[in-house]
């Protein structure tokens, strides 16, 4: 609304910094202090809040160290983190681009279903809060409708690069007076392509994929396709971020570095010159990805001041659920979603970790009539809490692991 505001200003009068505001970097930059500093400015409110509503989520003896020190703390504290992302979405985004409502739409969703779960567990007393097949309901839905608007929206399209010669070809003059360069880019057009990392023609388009009996329908079929990689990233994802909320700190801090990453790469992907330079698909008007992400990590870090060890206030599914699904949307609208095992790689780590924990323990109770264990205690985090390490050194040794693997995803754009 404030980036309308000053554009009209703008072209009625000449109002002073207006063209300021038609810069992502500038917009990115005031999106990061401003989401920052609403966490910073109603994060100790709505902790008080919470606090007087007796908000807390029970905490089970689980017999790890300094455990008993979180009981009475409260949880909920996603809201935090709504309220600063979606307030100056609202204001800073430029609310006509689609892409920013894609955003908005699996916030709100995921942040919703998660509200739910933590509401059923704090004030119904049910310690098992949402059950689990409305909450694969919800994330099955969600990625359902984002594959099908980026499939009907007349705005999500991309660019391929073809070369000089190709009849579909479009000359588009990049570069500058000095230094002119001219590429050939196909013409705006829906595709269901994506980058695959490591190789040298890295794009994989998902009718590749499809059945030789079905080639009379493979446009279809291919999307169809897609919204099955959507729906089972934005499920796995989501529950992902969600098993890493676990310690304070963690999954706010995770999601920090993975979000700058995903915001570096987003800004490449819109922008020609760069899309051309590193062989990726260019998707035009995807900048403003760019403002929603930045204000994302403002929003995490104003969080993060409450957050962290020992933490006032827990982030609760209402902040790990709507994390886990923007950073799996985010991702899929960039066109980078096979870029998630490695980017993700701690969430992917907590998940197998529990999947294999559970798969493990009830092999054995079959086999031997008692069930055995591979990790101490599962998600993953806490096994290494059970073998006495610090839960402050645990998380940030998780958050450099998780830098180390975000080198790693954006190398992968020029090794191949």
């Amino acid at each position: 609304m404030l980036y309308h505001l000053i554009s009209y200003l703008g072209s009625v009068y000449d109002f002073p910094g207006e063209r300021l505001f038609g810069y992502i970097s500038f917009r990115a930059g005031v999106g990061v202090l401003m989401s920052l500093t609403m966490g910073l400015m109603f994060g100790r409110r709505i902790i008080r809040l919470l606090q007087r509503k007796l908000i807390g989520e029970e905490v089970r003896d689980l017999g790890l160290e300094g455990q008993l020190q979180k009981r009475g703390t409260p949880t909920m504290g996603g809201l935090i983190i709504l309220l600063s992302i979606l307030v100056p979405t609202l204001l800073l985004a430029d609310l006509t681009n689609m892409y920013t409502w894609l955003m908005v739409i699996s916030t709100v969703w995921l942040g919703t279903l998660g509200f739910l779960d933590d509401y059923i567990k704090v004030f119904k007393k049910n310690k098992s809060g949402l059950q689990g097949k409305f909450k694969i309901v919800g994330q099955v839905g969600l990625g359902i409708i984002i594959s099908l608007l980026l499939y009907a929206g007349d705005t999500f399209v991309v660019r391929d690069r073809l070369p000089a010669g190709h009849p579909e070809a479009q000359r588009v003059a990049i570069g500058s007076a000095e230094n002119p360069k001219v590429i050939y880019l196909s013409e705006a057009r829906k595709s269901t392509k994506t980058t695959i990392p490591f190789f040298k023609n890295n794009e994989l388009d998902y009718t590749m994929l499809v059945p030789g009996f079905l080639r009379e329908h493979q446009q279809a079929a291919g999307w169809i396709i897609f919204t099955l990689v959507t729906i089972f990233i934005v499920t796995s994802v989501s529950n992902g971020a969600n098993l890493t909320d676990g310690m304070d700190g963690l999954a706010a801090g995770v999601s920090i570095i993975i979000g700058v990453t995903l915001g570096i790469l987003a800004y490449l992907s819109s922008n020609v010159i760069y899309a051309d330079y590193l062989q990726i698909l260019y998707i035009p008007s995807s900048g403003e990805m760019v403002i929603f992400m930045a204000i994302v990590i403002g929003a995490l870090i104003g969080f993060l001041w409450y957050n962290c060890y020992p933490a006032q206030v827990f982030m609760g599914d209402t902040g790990s659920l709507a994390l886990g699904g923007i950073i799996a949307v985010f991702a899929i609208i960039i066109r980078k979603e096979l870029l998630i095992p490695i980017l993700c790689g701690v969430f992917l780590a907590e998940s197998l970790s529990v999947l294999i924990q559970v798969g493990y323990f009830k092999y054995t109770k079959w086999r031997y009539g008692q069930g055995r264990r591979i990790f101490l205690m599962a998600p993953l985090h806490h096994h290494y809490q059970k073998k006495g390490m610090p839960e402050a050194k645990i998380v940030v040794r998780f958050w450099i692991i998780t830098a180390l693997l975000a080198i790693a995803a954006v190398l992968t754009l020029k090794v191949r």
